[in-house]
């Protein structure tokens, strides 16, 4: 496929509007950021990703959880599962989490996003340090013992081809702004390491325990 700009390519031009992201954000007392939850299936990204926008709320920032599943039944409702499809499901989610970061949100993602590369194009589309990383790191193991939606049985039996961890590969993030030891501490200590993070990054204001 050719990636040479079209005519309509060269006549689009970015508006630039009055009211912009910094502008937003102030309204909303926040620095807009994105968080890409990413993680095997069953690690507890949704979970965790879910949690801590509850706590934010609660402290009275601006949120969007973009769940994977979620997207699937209606932005990404044409794609299947295939590499192709996978890789553009998560450019679209990099793009709409953009949109929502301009918005002056703070913007949570769940994805197994299981490779490098596609993980790194989202960071890419995001000025520096609004992008965070967030390993939620828990074993195969635990993840298959886990199995809320049966999945990795079916991967084990043969019915689910290409299954992140059983016979297609997840690459571990290498340096995650936040690795969350989801094997071994409970969703409120998970949450309290997010918080601490955003606090420190300027993202949120200092929280009082």
């Amino acid at each position: 496929m050719s990636t040479a700009p079209t005519k309509k390519d060269e006549n689009i031009v970015w508006h630039q509007h009055a009211i912009d992201k910094a502008f937003r954000a102030t309204l909303k007392n926040q620095k807009p950021a994105v968080l890409w939850f990413t993680g095997l299936s069953g690690a507890g990204k949704s979970t965790v990703a879910g949690a801590l926008e509850n706590r934010l709320a609660q402290l009275g920032y601006h949120t969007y959880l973009l769940d994977g599943d979620n997207v699937r039944h209606g932005l990404c409702s044409d794609l299947g599962f295939s590499a192709q499809d996978r890789r553009e499901n998560i450019r679209r989610i990099g793009e709409l989490a953009k949109l929502m970061a301009d918005a002056g949100l703070i913007v949570l993602t769940a994805f197994i996003s299981p490779h490098r590369a596609e993980r790194q194009m989202v960071r890419e589309l995001l000025p520096e340090g609004e992008f965070l990383e967030v390993f939620v790191n828990t074993t195969l193991e635990v993840c298959e013992q886990r199995d809320p939606k049966g999945l990795y049985k079916k991967a084990r039996a043969g019915e689910i081809a290409n299954f992140t961890g059983i016979d297609s590969e997840y690459e571990v993030p290498l340096q995650p702004e936040i690795d969350l030891p989801a094997g071994e501490q409970g969703i409120d200590a998970l949450v309290e390491l997010c918080v601490s993070e955003l606090s420190q990054r300027g993202i949120i204001a200092p929280v009082s325990n």
